[in-house]
């Protein structure tokens, strides 16, 4: 292939107009991705909106027919998170995508019941085994309450207060 081909290949592309997508296009790809609560979507779709009340009427309409559900995006953050988050992140990450107080009170408190056990795995992945002396525990215990874990549930993991091995 001769350069000249090469450099025209790009601008032949970029030469084609894409069809402008609307809204409720924007809105789907979005939740095809992944779920998306409907504050998220307003504001990716905020920039986007030509007409005053279109986008609420858009979003409007996708919640009406089960695209836009807090439940699930609740369940998608804690698939996704848990494994490597503690509540509290998991709760912060809830409230900044938008749900409702109720949504994000059930779902941390499903949470609560795990969250020794999520911690020890992380604890476990990242150090291996207790640290030789208190300088080492503490890097251990910030370590976990940088991931939202409980200082509760972080004192009973570094020290070994409720080992199940």
């Amino acid at each position: 292939m001769s350069v000249s081909s090469q450099e025209e290949r790009p601008a032949a592309r970029g030469n084609r107009a894409r069809p402008q997508l609307s809204l409720k296009g924007r809105a789907l790809r979005y939740l095809s991705q992944r779920e998306h609560s409907r504050l998220e979507l307003e504001r990716k779709l905020r920039e986007h909106e030509q007409t005053p009340g279109e986008l609420a009427r858009v979003l409007d309409e996708l919640q009406a027919r089960g695209f836009i559900s807090q439940e699930r995006v609740a369940e998608s953050v804690v698939n996704r998170r848990a494994s490597r988050l503690g509540t509290a992140r998991i709760r912060q990450e809830l409230i900044a995508r938008g749900l409702d107080a109720q949504t994000v009170a059930d779902t941390v408190q499903s949470l609560r019941g795990t969250e020794a056990q999520r911690a020890r795995e992380v604890w476990r992945k990242r150090f291996g085994g207790p640290a030789p002396d208190a300088a080492g525990r503490a890097k251990q215990m910030r370590f976990l309450a940088a991931r939202g874990f409980a200082p509760e549930v972080i004192r009973r993991v570094v020290t070994g207060g409720d080992d199940e091995t």
